[in-house]
């Protein structure tokens, strides 16, 4: 029988260490979930503070960009006499815009004019080229298509027959040479 109650208390010793181990598990369960929650609190106010930071800079800039224009107003209006443009000061279409032309003054240079080529008729001729080293006009053989015997070297520049000689054929650049 003193046997039997050994082990009875051994059996509620166990049960009571059982107990004490499972009640310390939902403790720190508890715990560990307030701590979590105390965590997302912590994140959600720092975020916050960024977020408030952040409006906090944007009001700052929009505060001195304000005073900025207050001041550069009162400068407009004080030192240089200028004032903002009221509706009537605006222009409605081309013409009213060429009421306020004149004509020109005194000594102006003329007017640019562009003018364009819509066909190929009425073309003028090439003007001849100079060559810039002798300032002699460069022969008119040397400006022909290229052909594969006459050892010309041009780059074009235009389309259609239109050529700059680089380095003329043998000849030229012996004429070159021996002037």
């Amino acid at each position: 029988m003193n046997q039997m109650t050994n082990n009875g208390l051994r059996g509620f010793r166990r049960i009571g260490w059982f107990a004490a181990l499972g009640t310390c598990l939902a403790l720190y369960a508890l715990l560990h979930i307030k701590v979590t929650a105390v965590h997302a609190e912590v994140v959600r106010a720092e975020r916050q503070i960024v977020s408030l930071e952040e409006q906090n800079m944007l009001l700052e800039t929009e505060f001195l960009t304000r005073s900025n224009q207050v001041q550069l107003a009162a400068w407009n209006r004080v030192d240089f006499g200028f004032q903002s443009p009221t509706a009537d000061q605006f222009i409605n279409s081309p013409r009213q815009l060429a009421q306020y032309g004149s004509a020109p003054a005194e000594g102006a240079p003329a007017p640019i004019r562009l003018a364009g080529l819509r066909s190929g008729e009425d073309v003028p001729a090439f003007p001849q080229i100079v060559s810039p080293l002798t300032g002699r006009p460069i022969k008119a053989n040397l400006l022909e298509e290229e052909r594969e015997d006459n050892g010309a070297l041009a780059v074009t520049i235009a389309p259609g027959p239109l050529r700059v000689p680089i380095a003329g054929i043998a000849e030229a650049s012996v004429g070159v040479a021996q002037r």
